[in-house]
């Protein structure tokens, strides 16, 4: 496999899709040497398989607001790979969603499956409905009229959407609740359902919670066994954001900023327990924006910009993809950061990455480090597989094994000859690796 050939083939096809086409190369660029060891995969064309996803469903959604008037948008489920197990992954309800993003999108998540150790393959799915602003009502609404395309493609062995930006335990139910009335069924067909029907234990927290398992592995290398006296710049202030800013205070670190898509607050003192009660009140209870924060506390607030600029030790972007570019990858390595690890799926650009593999610091990559999430996810499927309930010390203990297990396959992979970890090439490898073993085995398909 030559990768320039590979991605020039994939650009002149898919032309108009810069994210999909940007995690195509993350990956190939990681794998290149270890693919050209086996024949076997260039034989088999392993690689352009690999890339192009098994099928794309796109829809119109047609929904009707709360003034009586019928809104349009788009939907969308991308089922890239079932090599390993049935096609998993989030729907993601934003402004921004395309096909590009969500190619991208499942493609990472077939691998991020593959290291998790469960059989899942991947997927992903979304509209480019916003529902912020929207009424309970007007969600509802949208749910279902989404749901009444998608149903018929997907299934608790075929297809198991989850939740995403834009869409928790509220869209999930309200999808799942328009699936089981259409299917005529009452299967682990979701994931991230409420605990009265189905949900898991930890699921809302797994995704903040394994991203900081990850990195505790991570640390351990530098004789760090918890986060006392680290100072952590976490993005976002969502689901993931939050989360992870609690387990980090359960650990003894200092979480110094949050944002949103308006800008960041700064808080020099720490966002303690009780502030973070604030934040998941004004995000999930009033769907506030992250500057009432700094006005309710008298903090920094920075309109429209990004965290990176802060002094910290410690940075888990947790947001969206792209939000950490070279620059401000550098002005943290700067600032005396010595670990990055993915809370959000591709938010450091090709720039950022090189620079944090340059400096060799510690640098998780979202398909290793946000993994928690869809690994609860997995669990929760099993759990509806065998009609029963995990405790809440259950769920967390099999979550802390499998990032352990993640965080070792990525060691494995990605230990150069200096000792430095390339966390990025062992995830990649790890991940590709399984996928192609089976795709090989099961023939040309």
């Amino acid at each position: 496999m030559k990768v320039q050939a590979v991605l020039d083939n994939l650009k002149s096809r898919f032309p108009n899709e810069p994210e999909y086409l940007q995690a195509v190369r993350e990956v190939l660029e990681s794998i290149e040497e270890v693919y050209n060891a086996h024949p076997e995969f260039e034989k088999n064309n392993l690689i352009e398989r690999l890339c192009i996803p098994d099928r794309i469903f796109s829809f119109r959604v047609t929904w009707m607001d709360d003034r009586g008037n019928v809104q349009v948008n788009m939907g969308y489920r991308i089922q890239h790979n079932n090599a390993i197990g049935p096609y998993k992954g989030g729907i993601r309800f934003h402004a921004s969603v395309n096909p590009s993003i969500l190619k991208f999108l499942a493609f990472e998540q077939t691998f991020k499956n593959s290291l998790t150790t469960l059989p899942m393959g991947g997927g992903k799915g979304g509209s480019d409905f916003n529902p912020k602003g929207k009424s309970n009502a007007e969600i509802m609404r949208f749910c279902q009229a989404f749901m009444t395309e998608l149903w018929r493609y997907i299934g608790p062995e075929t297809d198991i959407p989850a939740g995403d930006i834009g869409v928790g335990g509220r869209e999930v139910s309200y999808m799942y609740g328009m699936y089981k009335k259409l299917a005529r069924e009452h299967t682990g067909t979701f994931t991230g359902k409420g605990i009265e029907f189905g949900g898991s234990l930890i699921r809302p927290e797994a995704t903040g919670y394994g991203n900081i398992y990850f990195l505790m592995n991570m640390l351990k290398a530098k004789g760090i066994s918890d986060l006392k006296g680290q100072e952590i710049a976490i993005s976002g202030s969502g689901n993931v954001a939050t989360y992870t800013a609690e387990k980090v205070l359960q650990m003894g670190g200092k979480v110094v900023t949050l944002s949103d898509s308006n800008g960041y607050i700064y808080d020099p003192d720490g966002i303690d327990r009780e502030k973070l009660d604030y934040v998941f009140e004004l995000k999930n209870l009033y769907r506030g924006r992250i500057k009432e924060y700094a006005e309710n506390y008298g903090c920094k607030y920075v309109e429209g910009g990004r965290p990176w600029g802060e002094k910290c030790t410690i940075a888990l972007p947790s947001a969206t993809q792209n939000e950490l570019n070279g620059k401000e990858a550098e002005m943290l390595v700067k600032n005396g950061c010595i670990a990055v690890s993915e809370g959000a799926n591709m938010p450091s650009t090709p720039e950022a990455v090189d620079v944090f593999l340059k400096n060799k610091i510690l640098y998780a990559p979202g398909k290793a480090a946000n993994a928690g999430g869809v690994s609860v996810s997995g669990l929760e499927m099993t759990q509806n597989a065998m009609k029963l309930n995990w405790s809440r010390e259950e769920v967390d203990q099999k979550l802390h094994g499998i990032m352990q297990s993640i965080h070792d396959a990525c060691v494995k992979y990605g230990t150069e000859a200096d000792g430095y970890v390339n966390y990025v090439k062992g995830a990649n490898i790890a991940g590709f690796m399984k996928v192609a073993k089976a795709m090989i085995a099961q023939g040309i398909l």
